[in-house]
């Protein structure tokens, strides 16, 4: 079996809730049915993202939310603080595992209040260094997304949290665009993040479909973290760059059989091929041969099935005296030599 851990599946609930409590836990029970690891849940205020202001610094242009202000989309896309304990309540009643991404101090505080057991640093938080470090000091595993950081930026973040933290962290490859371009995606980079500081990898993919995401795990990516809803035509503020749930089910059932594939590198038979082993060639008497007599071209052959003596060793038994009869189609094994 693969040394790499088999993949871990989050969903990202993010604003998919569409200001809906019980939207909200619906998502996150389909999550459960249809196959995910993990569900994810953002941990914010519109006030504590940002201020309300119409200053040109504020405002969107272009994107999926082209002509909202920073605090009008961070306010439809909030999971308001008082849902945050319920939610995670009802993830563990179905068995299944529930972290966030805090954005500021006080949104890490409700998180350790709550248990949440890891917690996610978003793409465009590595650097937030104050707030990197108080995400440390809670000693919980963190997992990191990389999106727009460069290496000094990664390396800075990891320096604290390995400084500070419980030394448990893992790396997402991530390209921050809503949706990505596949052609974008620079896959080649989960390699790149696992040689460079030695940390497990995984993916925050923002791709349409899930092509990406499994070629991540063909290339060592341990966790896919995927943005999740109901239906994209209910709207919301991740809703065109989300899963379905017929596509988290898909996902789940081929990531996992491409680590099935992976396998070990190691060069043995495996059990599709132990049947076949008959259909090679071996060394097999083609004629009748009298004790006495030498071995030829004539009377040997290298042929199908594969239960005599190797090809490699026909050189060496051509001119050699069998020490026994043979007939047409009898096997020479290594005894003959």
């Amino acid at each position: 079996m693969s040394t790499l851990k088999r993949p871990f599946i989050i969903a990202e609930v993010s604003g998919n809730h569409n200001g809906s409590i019980e939207r909200a836990k619906e998502i996150i029970s389909s999550a459960a049915t249809n196959g995910a690891s993990c569900v994810k849940l953002q941990t914010y205020t519109a006030d504590t993202m940002t201020i309300r202001s119409d200053k040109p610094d504020f405002q969107i242009k272009g994107g999926l939310w082209d002509g909202r202000n920073l605090y009008e989309l961070y306010e439809w896309a909030q999971t308001p603080y008082e849902w945050q304990k319920p939610l995670f309540d009802h993830a563990r009643s179905l068995g299944l595992e529930c972290i966030s991404t805090p954005f500021d101090e006080t949104a890490v505080d409700l998180l350790v209040d709550i248990g949440c057991p890891k917690i996610k640093i978003a793409s465009f938080e590595v650097t937030d260094l104050p707030l990197v470090k108080y995400i440390a000091e809670t000693k919980k595993p963190v997992i990191m997304s990389t999106g727009m950081a460069n290496k000094q930026e990664i390396s800075d973040a990891l320096e604290l949290l390995h400084k500070y933290g419980n030394g448990e962290v893992m790396l997402l490859h991530c390209v921050s665009g809503y949706p990505t371009p596949a052609e974008q995606m620079n896959l080649n980079a989960i390699g790149v993040l696992k040689s460079e500081f030695g940390c497990s990898v995984g993916l925050s993919d923002h791709t349409l479909g899930n092509q990406a995401a499994i070629a991540a795990v063909a290339l060592g990516a341990e966790v896919i973290e995927k943005h999740f809803t109901l239906r994209r035509t209910d709207g919301g503020p991740d809703a065109a760059f989300s899963m379905e749930p017929e596509e988290l089910a898909a996902l789940v059932r081929d990531c996992n059989t491409v680590y099935d594939a992976l396998g070990n590198g190691a060069f043995d038979l495996v059990a599709a091929e132990q049947e076949n082993v008959k259909f090679r060639r071996s060394i097999y008497a083609v004629k009748s041969i009298k004790a006495g007599e030498a071995f030829s071209q004539d009377n040997i052959r290298r042929i199908r099935p594969g239960f005599g003596l190797e090809p490699k060793y026909f050189d060496l038994v051509l001119g050699k005296v069998a020490l026994r009869d043979f007939s047409a189609g009898d096997p020479l094994t290594k005894a003959d030599l």
